[in-house]
Order: C-alpha cells, then sequence, then structure tokens
C-alpha cells in the first residue's frame, strides 16, 4: 500500500459498520482510520497526495477541521423543514461536506451558495450534485468563512465546524447581509451557552451580545452517534433569527462595556469598578473621548466583525504606565468615587452582570455615557441609528 497514514486498524465489524454509512455518503471507505496525523492532512508533495486518492479512491474525514459529517436522513429532513425555506430563497451553507444537507436543501431553495475550505469536499459536491441534476443551482466557494465576503443570501441552513461557532456567528448577527434565520447545528454545550438568560449559570457575555440584535430558539438535541466520524460531544440544533429593530446604542461601545462587565460575571459591578487598572482606563477614555470630541477622527469607526465571546478581545494597555504617571491620586480617587458612587444611585453597585438583563445593561451604559464614562475610544455619534438598512433588518 503507497499510504499508511499513522493511525490505529479497525475492528472488521466496525469497518462493515462505516461502510454502510459512507455508502449513503457518497464517501468511499478507507481501510484506517483515527488519530489525526498533520503529515496526512497536509501532505507537500501533490504528486504523492494525488497518487493516495486515485490508488485507494477516497478521502479521509479530518476533526481537526471540524469534519464531523450528519447521516441521519430523518434529522436532515427535520432541519431542512423547520428553516422554512422558499422556493425562491437563497440558502447560505457553510462547510456542506460529502453534500447530505446540500441537496435537499438545492430541492426546497431556489438556489444554495456553499462554502467549503477543503477541496477535495468541493470536488465530490460538484460530482453528487451534478448527477441530481442540480448544477445550475448550485454555487461553491472554496474559500475560508472566516475570510471571504458572503454573497447576499435569505437564509442560512448549516453544520458549521464546531472550532468557528463564536466568531461565524459574531460575522452573520453583526454583518452587512440581512437575512431572515440561520439554523444551525452546534455544539449542544456551545449552544445552551447562546440559549442562556440571566441568573442561569451559563449565563455569559456570548448569550448578551446576541440577544442585543437576534432571538434565538432552540429546535433539538442530536446525538453525537448520528455523525461520522463520531465527535467527542452531543450537539443541538438552534435558529437564530435577527431582531427587526435594534437598539439605540453604538455596538463598538456595547462590547467594550459587556467586555468589562463580564470579565468576572460574578462579581459585583461595584467591586469590578473599583479595580485601580479600571478605574484608570475610564479615566484615560473619558479625557480621551472628549479631545474627540472636540476634534473628531476621520474615517469610519465602526468594527462590526470583531469577536464577540471574549476569547479574541484584548484590552487596550498601550500608554496606560505613561498616563498614570501624569495623573496624581488625587484625580484617581475623585474619578473612582464619581463611578461607585453612580453605580450606588442607580442601584447597580451589588448587582452581578450574571443576573442582570440585556435592558439594564443598556440602560446602565447609557447612563454611563451620560456621566461622561466611556468604554471605547474614539466614541462617535451612533452608528447603529445610520445603518439599519444595512445591518440585520
Amino acid at each position: 500500500m503507497l499510504f499508511k497514514p499513522k493511525s490505529v486498524r479497525t475492528h472488521f465489524s466496525g469497518l462493515i459498520f462505516f461502510q454502510n454509512y459512507q455508502r449513503n455518503l457518497w464517501v468511499k471507505p478507507s481501510h484506517r482510520y483515527g488519530k489525526y496525523n498533520e503529515e496526512d492532512d497536509d501532505d507537500k508533495d501533490p504528486k504523492l497526495r494525488n497518487t493516495k486518492e486515485n490508488q485507494l479512491d477516497h478521502f479521509y474525514l479530518y476533526k481537526s477541521k471540524g469534519q464531523h459529517l450528519l447521516t441521519n436522513t430523518r434529522i436532515l429532513d427535520a432541519i431542512v423543514r423547520r428553516s422554512n425555506i422558499k422556493p425562491t430563497d437563497t440558502v447560505l451553507e457553510i462547510g456542506p461536506g460529502t453534500g447530505n444537507l446540500t441537496v435537499k436543501l438545492l430541492e426546497a431553495a431556489e438556489k444554495v451558495v456553499a462554502v467549503e475550505i477543503d477541496k477535495r469536499m468541493v470536488d465530490f459536491l460538484h460530482k453528487r450534485v451534478a448527477e441530481n441534476g442540480l448544477q445550475e443551482r448550485l454555487n461553491v466557494i472554496c474559500k475560508d468563512a472566516m475570510k471571504v465576503e458572503f454573497p447576499q443570501f435569505d437564509l442560512v441552513v448549516a453544520n458549521i465546524p464546531y472550532g468557528i461557532s463564536s466568531p461565524l456567528i459574531a460575522k452573520l448577527v453583526y454583518g452587512r447581509n440581512p437575512f431572515r434565520s440561520a439554523t444551525l447545528l452546534l455544539q449542544k454545550e456551545f449552544a445552551r451557552r447562546l440559549l442562556a438568560e440571566p441568573g442561569d449559570s451559563e449565563f455569559n457575555r456570548l448569550a448578551v451580545n446576541v440577544n442585543l440584535v437576534a432571538d434565538v430558539e432552540f429546535v433539538m438535541d442530536v446525538s453525537k452517534r448520528e455523525f461520522l466520524h463520531c465527535p467527542k460531544v452531543d450537539s443541538s440544533v438552534v435558529i437564530i433569527r435577527p431582531k427587526p429593530e435594534l437598539p439605540d446604542v453604538n455596538l463598538n461601545e456595547w462590547r467594550a462595556f459587556t467586555r468589562t462587565c463580564f470579565g468576572k460575571k460574578n462579581k459585583t459591578l461595584g467591586a469590578t469598578f473599583k479595580q485601580k487598572k479600571k478605574v484608570m482606563q475610564l479615566l484615560k477614555l473619558a479625557k480621551t473621548t472628549s479631545l474627540n470630541k472636540e476634534n473628531p477622527p476621520t474615517g469610519n469607526n465602526y468594527e462590526c466583525d470583531e469577536y464577540y465571546d471574549g476569547k479574541y478581545e484584548d484590552e487596550d494597555t498601550d500608554g496606560e504606565e505613561c498616563f498614570a504617571s501624569s495623573t496624581s491620586d488625587l484625580e484617581m480617587n475623585l474619578f473612582k468615587e464619581k463611578i461607585v458612587g453612580f453605580l450606588r444611585k442607580s442601584g447597580f453597585e451589588d448587582k452581578r452582570p450574571s443576573k442582570v438583563s440585556n435592558e439594564d445593561l443598556l440602560h446602565l451604559l447609557s447612563l454611563f455615557n451620560q456621566a461622561g464614562i466611556y468604554f471605547h475610544d474614539h466614541v462617535k455619534p451612533n452608528d447603529l441609528g445610520n445603518a439599519n438598512a444595512a445591518y440585520l433588518s
């Protein structure tokens, strides 16, 4: 055999089981599978790679790329049905894989735009769709979904790679393409966080920021046994529907504010805003914002694609040491008393972010801004008010 990936040999009975699944997937089974190996995935010799694929007449599914294919026809049908696809709709699918869901979407919609990073999958998908006579209604984009600009679409229906769940949802709900809904198959734990409400143990900044612009509905749980290869966790299907009307808030300011509040979500807001480092940051921003209002910056400062789950964002600390050395202790203490007194007067000092609703958070942010306390640099007049037509309308 020309190709021997570094993986364990399966039992014969297990092989027969997967072969049956593979026939439904239009993917011919390999004789070996198991632990992912970077050398197999990123073979540097194209001739050798082609020889491997032609010789064995198959391709491997890589867990590192989130290639877990849903095989249960009943669940696929339910996902399409709950998506309420119209015959005139264009559906965006992220990570179509071998096309189990794609074919069903093509039968229901006018057009499907499929974004797939794996060229092997793209080639296979084209062949499968052509055999079903649906090739004229499929547009495949072979690029990274997080780097490509999506064309116009009406709906999103997808079994997305779990590794990009948070930034992809951010790209959708804060993006420039209006759409009716997104039916997504997500990791169950992630879906629970997305659905969490104030007071729930899972309540977090992700739920807060998505709930600002969209409503999330739970559809059903899906067992990990329904996938090939079987992932380590179960999944859930949710539907995300953008809100027709958005709150009057600057999104840059909102994201910075929630990042501050949910850094320690179970700590009281009073304790959070008493920290010396936080007081210094807010005082610096207050001075910077005052200067920017007198001398407005040029260019568009609106950043809609910032990741909102707290995993990819860093506080801007440049110049903090210099600022601290030029600020007197008296000025710092006075500003700190202003913040704490403001929280006490408004009734938020002893409240914990994990139990505060979006409405209360919006109210608190508005009060902060009215008092001249800001959380994002270069705050400008409301960006969102002029962007409703372009964002999630």
